[in-house]
C-alpha cells in the first residue's frame, strides 16, 4: 500500500489572516491563486519584500489595528474606524489620543485585569481541589 499525501491548501483570504496582512493590498497573484500550507510555511519563514512591507506599513487589517493601538476590534467600531489603517494613520491615532481611544483602552485594560483575577481565582479553586 502506497502512502500519499495530500497538499493541504487555504484560501487567500485565510492565508492573509494567518499571514496578518489585508488582503485587498496583497499582489494580485496571491489573491488570486491558493496557498498551500508549504507555501504559507515559506511565506511566514522567509517573508518577501511586499509581505515585509505591508507588515512594516499596512495597511493593516482590524485585528492588527485594533491590537496595535491596545483596543478590542469591536471598541475599533465604537469608535468609527471600519477600514484598514496604515502605521503612520495608527500613530497618528496614538499621538492624537482621542477621548473614543482612550476610553477603549480603559476598558480593554479592565478586561484584562478581571481575566487575570478569574484565572488566579480558578488556578485557586484547582489547587483547592487536587489537595481535598
Amino acid at each position: 500500500m502506497t502512502s500519499h499525501q495530500n497538499t493541504q491548501t487555504m484560501k487567500p483570504a485565510t492565508a492573509a489572516k494567518k499571514l496578518g496582512v489585508y488582503l485587498e493590498a496583497t499582489p494580485a497573484e496571491f489573491q488570486e491563486g491558493v496557498v498551500s500550507r508549504t507555501e504559507l510555511n515559506e511565506l511566514q519563514a522567509d517573508p518577501p519584500a511586499w509581505l515585509q512591507e505591508l507588515r512594516k506599513n499596512g495597511p493593516h487589517p482590524r485585528p492588527v489595528v485594533a491590537s496595535k493601538l491596545g483596543v478590542s476590534i469591536a471598541g475599533l467600531a465604537r469608535g468609527g474606524i471600519t477600514e484598514p489603517l496604515t502605521t503612520e494613520q495608527i500613530d497618528a491615532l496614538k499621538q492624537e489620543s482621542p477621548e473614543w481611544l482612550r476610553k477603549e483602552r480603559a476598558t480593554q485594560a479592565e478586561v484584562r485585569k478581571e481575566t487575570a483575577r478569574i484565572k488566579e481565582r480558578d488556578a485557586e479553586r484547582a489547587r483547592r481541589a487536587q489537595e481535598a
